[in-house]
């Protein structure tokens, strides 16, 4: 496989006025990290990453660090560029590929949930051990607990605490310019399950979120295309919710669990809310296996 210096396939997209997404990845044949599995290509790259920053005037704040010091370098210059003086952070939760640049902006406010703080804690041996690894570990300097409001500029911006992909998730909300960006508890093709005995809850949490007002939806994981022109609709929730359903449905159907997600979710990709993309094939395998393993946990 092809692979170029990192950072070097970055693409600024402008998918919303005042919010800027770096995007990387999803390029045919393309790794940049390493043949031999890693968290960086096969969980972010291969799929597609994008982080974001809201700007307004000399004010930034900036929703994940990306997937490496240098994509991190990257977003903090164009944001100097821009003119901006002063950047905070927010940790959309504590997965390596949103958390990986932290270290660039550790003079900077670094916002995250409580939960994330202290997984990120409990993690840190493996993260910064990891391959590649994260090392230092540049640690959340501002908690909170449930929401947050917080304003960029004139831009008012709500932090809201939920539990979908992982137990310590923080979605931002743009209420005036009704836009979620949802971190990885969206994610096209299919949700990552990461904590697979917690998808009862994380309906749950689906269902609350689909509750709040909003039109567009920007997730970390997304075609560069559909982030690009503006985001998902909010059909994105319910193709998440029936793929969820769905898996858990695997634990008393055999053969539903054998099926590859191009079968599997051939009446999600219909609805046109997420697209068929072929390296979530392996996405979905480990989704399976990890969802038959926690029954009866």
């Amino acid at each position: 496989m092809t692979k170029p210096p990192l950072g070097s396939t970055m693409r600024l997209v402008r998918p919303a006025p005042n919010v800027l997404g770096f995007y990387d990845g999803r390029i045919d044949g393309v790794r940049i990290w390493s043949d031999e599995p890693n968290w960086l290509d096969d969980g972010a790259y291969t799929l597609g990453i994008c982080t974001y920053a809201i700007v307004d005037g000399s004010q930034a704040l900036v929703y994940d660090t990306h997937i490496s010091l240098t994509h991190a370098r990257f977003i903090r210059r164009t944001l100097e560029d821009m003119g901006v003086t002063s950047i905070r952070v927010v940790l959309s939760h504590w997965h390596d590929d949103h958390i990986a640049g932290n270290e660039v902006f550790e003079d900077c406010e670094i916002i995250a949930n409580r939960l994330t703080a202290s997984a990120l804690e409990r993690g840190r041996a493996e993260i910064e051990g990891g391959s590649p690894p994260i090392k230092p570990l540049v640690l959340p300097n501002r908690l909170f607990e449930n929401s947050l409001s917080l304003t960029v500029g004139a831009i008012h911006v709500e932090l809201r605490q939920v539990e979908i992909h992982s137990h310590d998730g923080t979605v931002l909300l743009m209420p005036d310019a009704g836009l979620l960006l949802a971190g990885d508890t969206l994610e096209d093709s299919i949700t990552y399950v990461s904590e697979p005995e917690r998808l009862s809850e994380h309906l749950t949490d689906l269902e609350r979120m689909a509750g709040w007002q909003f039109d567009r939806i920007l997730p970390n994981h997304g075609s560069l295309q559909a982030i690009e022109a503006g985001g998902y609709d909010r059909s994105f929730i319910t193709a998440t919710e029936a793929y969820v359903r769905k898996l858990l449905s695997c634990r008393q159907d055999p053969d539903l669990a054998k099926q590859d997600l191009k079968t599997f979710g051939a009446d999600i990709f219909a609805t046109t809310a997420v697209e068929y993309f072929a390296p979530y094939e392996a996405v979905h395998r480990q989704n399976v296996g990890a969802v038959v393993a926690a029954k009866g946990q």
